[in-house]
């Protein structure tokens, strides 16, 4: 993400820890704002984790969480929703925390297996906590299923003709767990961008990866890729923010929307992407104290593709050693991208 954007807080706005159903926030007439984004994009991103290291939070603790906290006092955001199941292990502490502080705390969560009648509790109990129904959450839905169309289309000049670069790809997905708090202009920016990107030149990266985990907290991830000679054609986690498996319905959307399940479904969906894109080889990004660093041996087990797992702490840009990994790993997969297939 490289544009900050510090939005207009009022009573409206309800921050989010990551994607959760925002069809039931906007139905209900509020304005979410993605917490993740609106700390990643601030003029000063490592000041903010040093604010919450100085209000407490320990070092050995992920900087997304600490971000997270600074930004809604930055802000002043004056309430929380809280995914409780199936994001961090770590957000209990935090709303806790904010709770203390007199921040209004929504819990959201995700059934661990993904079990459509538990999701259908939980998001009639969330829509009730903003005094609103399921109903007029689904009309929304059906209009937000419009925006997400164009992102889509843009994600598909990213691997299908190469005239959308990967961090293009990147930050229009990702936006779309909030859509920045107003969909219709997002659908509209979208739009233009559409139009300007599909008359570009078509490309065709040698070396093509995808980049699969939580949201990279480094801020030249991107650029060192295409210096280097690849591109990232497929980010996981922003497609999923985007929905990029659809759904009829707000069940059916969220519980094909594989972020808080178990990794199995991730590492499906993960294959069917990386061979419909044809991916060289992927880049699994993992995030300092994140407990879904554990999950990086089934990343590597289960793909049959070459895996660089790459780990950052703090924001900033990628640390030397980091870049010559990196480079190594493109250089190995320039090769065998070189070698005829069988």
């Amino acid at each position: 993400m490289t544009v900050a954007r510090k939005p207009e807080v009022s009573d409206s706005v309800v921050g989010i820890t990551t994607t959760v159903p925002i069809e039931v926030i906007l139905a209900a007439g509020q304005r979410p704002l993605d917490l993740n984004n609106a700390f990643i994009t601030s003029p000063e991103p490592g000041a903010l984790v040093e604010r919450a290291e100085r209000a407490g939070f320990p070092r050995a603790i992920c900087a997304w969480v600490k971000g997270i906290y600074a930004t809604v006092h930055e802000l002043g955001i004056r309430r929380v929703v809280a995914v409780v199941q199936g994001d961090c292990s770590n957000t209990h502490a935090l709303m806790e925390v904010l709770e203390s502080e007199g921040i209004g705390v929504v819990p959201f969560a995700y059934p661990f297996r993904g079990e459509p009648e538990v999701l259908a509790g939980e998001l009639s109990r969330f829509a009730d906590a903003f005094g609103t129904t399921l109903e007029a959450a689904e009309e929304v839905k059906g209009r937000l299923d419009e925006v997400r169309a164009v992102v889509h289309r843009i994600d598909a000049l990213t691997w299908q003709t190469g005239q959308v670069s990967g961090r293009e790809n990147f930050e229009w997905l990702v936006n779309c767990s909030d859509f920045r708090g107003e969909p219709s202009a997002y659908e509209r920016r979208a739009r233009a961008f559409l139009a300007e990107a599909s008359g570009r030149p078509e490309r065709s990266p040698v070396v093509r990866v995808g980049l699969v985990g939580v949201p990279p907290i480094c801020s030249d991830l991107f650029e060192v890729l295409t210096e280097i000679g690849a591109e990232c054609v497929f980010n996981e986690t922003p497609r999923q923010f985007a929905m990029g498996s659809g759904g009829e319905n707000l069940v059916e959307q969220y519980c094909r929307y594989t972020y808080p399940y178990q990794i199995f479904g991730r590492l499906a969906d993960i294959k069917r992407e990386c061979a419909r894109r044809e991916v060289h080889g992927v880049i699994h990004y993992v995030q300092s104290f994140c407990h879904r660093r554990v999950q990086d041996r089934l990343v590597r087990e289960r793909l049959a593709l070459p895996v660089l797992t790459l780990e950052c702490d703090r924001p900033g840009p990628l640390e030397a050693a980091a870049r010559t990994r990196l480079e190594a790993f493109v250089e190995i997969l320039r090769e065998r991208a070189r070698q005829p297939q069988r």
